[in-house]
């Protein structure tokens, strides 16, 4: 008998022990929440085991944590899109956007009003396409008229024919002056870099002339090349008058393309600045022109 009660009293000591380990267990599963990720909780009914003498009836609820993997949270990230500078605008309204670049690429903004502002890239295609052939398209002109007109100074000479002769006026060539310092007011690299930028429109341009797979540079190359291989005469330039136009004396002057009539017209110290300026732009033309490019 006293055997039974001592091992009666050691079976209720264990399961009394067992309870308030699990109360422990409970207490600090509980204060864990507060910090970790949410936990899914599932309550197990757990037979606790004791020896033979107590009755199986008796248990304890057990909380059994478990914490479910956390997959990895995708960020997605921005979607950032493609910023492109400066967009260039359609070619029928690409004339304001011309003229807002071109007082930011001169330092004489006063001379800008030498450009005619009106369907502008498709003037200096089809003017330069001509020049580059030997024509002038006065009426497709970039630039407005000079407003001093041309004049010859008369002579007592006579031709074998009787004709008056007139002498070259030099100081008329000053009237293409502020035409060669606009362009001077350029930088060419600048200049340059700008008609890499306006090639689209300017293809598209060229392409409105019936020349869809051709290449533009090559055409202003052709006009460059035109006003770098005109020479101006050592000897005065004399000109005759048969009718209200004046023709040179000299038949091989007076055989020249209108072009290089032109040209002939801007006079030597103009020429010589232009042709230096001219050059630098077909030397930058020809790298941004070139394959590796």
């Amino acid at each position: 008998m006293k055997d039974t009660e001592q091992s009666s009293k050691s079976s209720i000591i264990v399961v009394f022990i067992l309870l308030l380990v699990a109360a422990m267990l409970w207490f600090f599963v509980t204060q864990d929440e507060q910090t970790k990720l949410p936990e899914t909780t599932v309550k197990v009914e757990q037979p606790i085991e004791t020896n033979a003498d107590v009755e199986p009836s008796i248990t304890a609820n057990i909380e059994e944590t478990i914490v479910e993997p956390t997959e990895p949270v995708i960020v997605d990230e921005p979607i950032t899109p493609e910023i492109v500078e400066n967009p260039l605008p359609s070619l029928d309204e690409s004339d304001i956007w011309l003229q807002e670049k071109l007082q930011a690429m001169t330092w004489r903004k006063e001379l800008l009003k030498l450009i005619i502002d009106e369907d502008m890239i498709r003037r200096f295609v089809v003017f330069t396409d001509n020049f580059a052939q030997g024509q002038l398209a006065y009426e497709h002109s970039p630039l407005v008229q000079p407003q001093t007109h041309f004049s010859a100074i008369e002579t007592d000479t006579l031709t074998p024919d009787n004709s008056q002769i007139w002498l070259w006026d030099e100081t008329v060539t000053r009237r293409f002056s502020l035409y060669v310092d606009l362009l001077r007011s350029f930088d060419s690299e600048g200049l340059v870099n700008w008609y890499g930028e306006l090639k689209p429109l300017i293809d598209k341009a060229y392409a409105e002339l019936g020349y869809p797979d051709e290449n533009f540079t090559q055409v202003l190359q052709d006009a460059i090349t035109r006003v770098l291989d005109m020479e101006i005469p050592k000897q005065p330039i004399e000109l005759v008058r048969p009718s209200v136009m004046y023709r040179y004396k000299d038949p091989e002057l007076e055989a020249l393309s209108d072009a290089d009539k032109l040209l002939l017209r801007i006079g030597k110290e103009n020429l010589l600045v232009l042709k230096s300026v001219l050059l630098e732009i077909s030397e930058k033309l020809a790298r941004l022109d070139s394959p590796t490019n």
